[in-house]
C-alpha cells in the first residue's frame, strides 16, 4: 500500500512534480485496481501537497478509512468488492466530513451524475488530462481548508478565543485547535503529550464534546492516581466473591465508557503488566472482569494522555511498543506555556473575569504585573498561572492587581530566577529546584507546594519519591 507524507516519497514521477506547501495539513486516499490509474492519481495527489494514500478494493479503503484521518477520496465507480457508489454510501453515512471525487469511464457517465447527487463534490472522465485532476483536486482542496479555517475562527469567537475551553490565538494553538476540529469527526484513537497544566484533559473533552459521541459517557481514567493493585479490577470491573470485599458485582471503567469516550490520563505510569491486558481489550474490543469466566463487549473511543516520553519509554522497556502504536494513531502535542506567552494575556483575562464572578467584583492587572507575568517562565503551565490569579484575587484587597498581589515567585526580574552565573542545567535538574524551592516556600506542605507549582499532588509524590531513590543509588 503505497503512502506519502507530502509527496517526499512515492515514484519517480511524483519526485519530480514541484511539490505545494499546504497551510492546512490535507489527507488523500486513491482507490482504484487499476496500476497505472491509481498510480497517475497519487503522484498528482502529492504534487499538490497532499499526504497520500493508496487502496486497490473497498474493503482496503473502509480499513484505512477506520484507521486513520482522510481528507478527501478519489475512488473509481467501478473498483471492486463492493463498488465505488456503495462505498461513497458509507462514507457519506459514516465520514461525513470526507469529500469524495469519482473516476468514470466516457459510457457510465449517468453514474458520475449519480454519484453527485449522493454527495461527491464532483466527478473525472476517463480518459483524463493531468492538468483537469490536478485543478478539480486543487479546488476541493482549496474548498476544505477555507471551510476548515472558517469553522476554527467560528469556535475562537464563540469560546472568546479558544476551542472547548482552551484558550489561545497563537500559531501552535491554533494547530492543536485544527486537528481537534479533524479528530473529532472520528474514533481512532487519539494521543495527548505535553507537560503538566498544559491542558491535556481539556483537549481530550474539547475531541468528546464536539465529536461524533457528544452524547456518550466521558470516562476519564488517572492512571497515575489508582493503586497499582486495584487498577485491573477499576479499568476491568469484577464479580461478587473475586477477592476479599468483592461482596458485590462492580461495573468497570471501561465498560461505563461503552459507545462513548475512554480518556486514560498519565497513560505512561501505567504498570507494564496491565498494559498487555489494556492492549488485549482495546485489540478484542471486550473486557473480563476480575473473576469472571466470561468477556463482556464494549465500543470505546480511546484518548490517552502522558507528560512523559513514550518513546524512550518504549527503548527502557518501561511502556509497551504494541500498546504505544495502537494508541498513537494521532498525536496532538500541546505546546508549553513559555512557548506561547502571548496568549498569557487571553488567559489572565479569562482567569480574572472566572475568579471575580465568584468575588463579586470584577478586577483588572496592572501593566508592571502583567510584564511580571509575561517575563515568568511558568514551569507549571496554565495550572500554575490560573493558580496564581486565583490567590491574587483572593489576597489582593482593591479591583486592581499589583506586582505585590502576585505569588512571591514573580516579584523578582527573570534574571534573578536565573541559575547561578546563567548557568545552563538539563530540565529535570530545573524541574528539581522548582519542586524542592516549592517545598520550601509551603514550609513543608505537599499539597501547597503542587498547588504552587501548578501540578497535580500524584505528580509531586511520584516525583520526590523519584528524587528520593536517586539520592539511595548515589
Amino acid at each position: 500500500m503505497k503512502t506519502s507524507s507530502g509527496g517526499g516519497e512515492g515514484t519517480a514521477a511524483a519526485k519530480a512534480v514541484e511539490v505545494v506547501e499546504r497551510p492546512i495539513a490535507v489527507t488523500a486516499l486513491i482507490v482504484d485496481d487499476e496500476n497505472a490509474t491509481r498510480d497517475l492519481c497519487y503522484d498528482v495527489a502529492t504534487g499538490s501537497g497532499l499526504r497520500t494514500q493508496t487502496a486497490s478494493t473497498t474493503e482496503q479503503a473502509l480499513d484505512i478509512l477506520e484507521q486513520f484521518p482522510v481528507d478527501i477520496v478519489i475512488t473509481d465507480l467501478k473498483v471492486p468488492e463492493l463498488g465505488g457508489l456503495e462505498l461513497l454510501k458509507r462514507i457519506r453515512e459514516t465520514y461525513p466530513q470526507t469529500a469524495v471525487m469519482v473516476l468514470t469511464q466516457y459510457g457510465t457517465i449517468p453514474s458520475a451524475v449519480e454519484a453527485t447527487r449522493m454527495g461527491a463534490v464532483d466527478y473525472v472522465t476517463k480518459p483524463f488530462q493531468l492538468q483537469e485532476l490536478r485543478g478539480k483536486l486543487e479546488r476541493v482542496v482549496r474548498l476544505l481548508e477555507v471551510d476548515q479555517e472558517n469553522r476554527i475562527l467560528r469556535e475562537q469567537l464563540r469560546t472568546r478565543p479558544g476551542f472547548g475551553g482552551l484558550i489561545g490565538v497563537s500559531p501552535k494553538m491554533q494547530r492543536v485547535y485544527r486537528l481537534i476540529e479533524r479528530v473529532s469527526q472520528h474514533t481512532y484513537p487519539v494521543l495527548i503529550l505535553g507537560e503538566s497544566g498544559t491542558g491535556k484533559e481539556l483537549v481530550a473533552k474539547s475531541i468528546h464534546f464536539s465529536g461524533l459521541r457528544r452524547n456518550r459517557p466521558f470516562v476519564p481514567v488517572d492512571c497515575s492516581a489508582l493503586v497499582p493493585t486495584l487498577i485491573e479490577s477499576e479499568l476491568f470491573g469484577y464479580v461478587k466473591g473475586a477477592f476479599t470485599g468483592a461482596v458485590n458485582t462492580k461495573q468497570g471503567l471501561m465498560a461505563a465508557a461503552d459507545s462513548g469516550t475512554l480518556f486514560l490520563d498519565e497513560i505512561g505510569d501505567l504498570p507494564v503488566d496491565l498494559q498487555a491486558k489494556l492492549l488485549r481489550a482495546l485489540q478484542e474490543k471486550e473486557v473480563k472482569p476480575v473473576g469472571s469466566t466470561e468477556r463482556v463487549s464494549i465500543a470505546v473511543r480511546v484518548i490517552a494522555a502522558t507528560n512523559r516520553d513514550l518513546e524512550t519509554a518504549v527503548r527502557q522497556g518501561a511502556f509497551r511498543q504494541d500498546l504505544y502504536f495502537r494508541l498513537n494513531v494521532v498525536q496532538i502535542k500541546m505546546p508549553p506555556l513559555r512557548e506561547r506567552k502571548g496568549d498569557i494575556p487571553l488567559l489572565v483575562n479569562s482567569f480574572l473575569e472566572k475568579f471575580s464572578e465568584a468575588n463579586g467584583r470584577v478586577r483588572t492587572i496592572s501593566e508592571e504585573a502583567m510584564t511580571h507575568l509575561m517575563s515568568y517562565d511558568w514551569p507549571g503551565n496554565v495550572r500554575e498561572l490560573e493558580n496564581a490569579i486565583e490567590r491574587a484575587i483572593a489576597l489582593g484587597s482593591g479591583l486592581i492587581l499589583h506586582v505585590g498581589d502576585l505569588p512571591s515567585n514573580l516579584h523578582r526580574g527573570t534574571s534573578e530566577r536565573l541559575p547561578e552565573n546563567d548557568e545552563l542545567l538539563p530540565l529535570d535538574e530545573l524541574e528539581r529546584r522548582a519542586i524542592l524551592r516549592a517545598l520550601r516556600e509551603s514550609s513543608g506542605d505537599k499539597l501547597a507546594a503542587a498547588r504552587l507549582l501548578g501540578i497535580g499532588k500524584t505528580t509531586l509524590y511520584r516525583k520526590l519519591k523519584q528524587y528520593e531513590a536517586q539520592s539511595k543509588s548515589s
